[in-house]
């Protein structure tokens, strides 16, 4: 993650940048990845953090310096592309960008199979299908959440495995919060029914948390 290049002594977290690198052309052919790049990437100026700026300078003279990055490919993501230093992203450098929007139905399903194999349910594919339907909007951490919840849910009333019951609070619990779920028993019935339904049938399109 780029935050562990940010150290509190100046200097440290550009030396960590040219270890770095140094290391990937040992081993190249290789691919560099860095999470939240806006750690270390964002504007320069904005604020008074000499060692974040070293470092993001750091960072750019690897990407286009005199001796190149031969066999070296720089992947790096984040939320927040836009506080970015425009010389970060320019042609040469991270100049190009590939949006992940939030997952599709079907999608939601795929990330819910994965998460629900950890946990005991009676039918993981139905499961998978009827909250990937009421759960419109959600991104994988929040799908991961959802099912999080629901095992603790299972597990406070002793239950043996998790239920449609549980998934459903726990869909509402991850989008308004435990508080919030609680003050919304029209929607928990409503999310109820339709996890019942099974994808036997298409959510009514009036209804408050229709698929996408």
């Amino acid at each position: 993650a780029a935050s562990e290049f940010v150290e509190m002594f100046v200097g440290r977290g550009a030396a960590r940048i040219r270890e770095l690198f140094a290391e990937a052309r040992k081993r190249a052919p290789c691919v560099v990845f860095i999470d939240e790049l806006d750690a270390i990437g964002g504007r320069r100026g904005a604020g008074l953090n000499e060692e974040r700026d070293q470092t993001l300078n750091q960072l750019l003279t690897e990407l286009d310096g005199f001796e190149g990055r031969p066999g070296i490919v720089l992947l790096a993501a984040t939320n927040r592309a836009e506080v970015l230093d425009p010389a970060l992203t320019r042609p040469g450098r991270l100049s190009r960008k590939v949006n992940v929007p939030l997952p599709s139905e079907k999608g939601r399903a795929a990330i819910l199979r994965v998460h629900l194999r950890k946990v005991p349910i009676d039918d993981l594919e139905a499961a998978s299908a009827s909250v990937a339907r009421i759960s419109a909007g959600m991104s994988g951490a929040e799908l991961a959440n959802c099912v999080n919840e629901a095992a603790f849910l299972a597990a406070r009333r002793d239950g043996d495995a998790v239920t449609m019951d549980d998934l459903a609070e726990a869909v509402l619990r991850t989008r308004f919060g435990v508080n919030g779920a609680a003050e919304l028993p029209a929607w928990l019935a409503w999310l109820r029914s339709n996890l019942a339904l099974g994808g036997r049938r298409e959510v009514r399109r009036s209804a408050p948390l229709g698929g996408s």
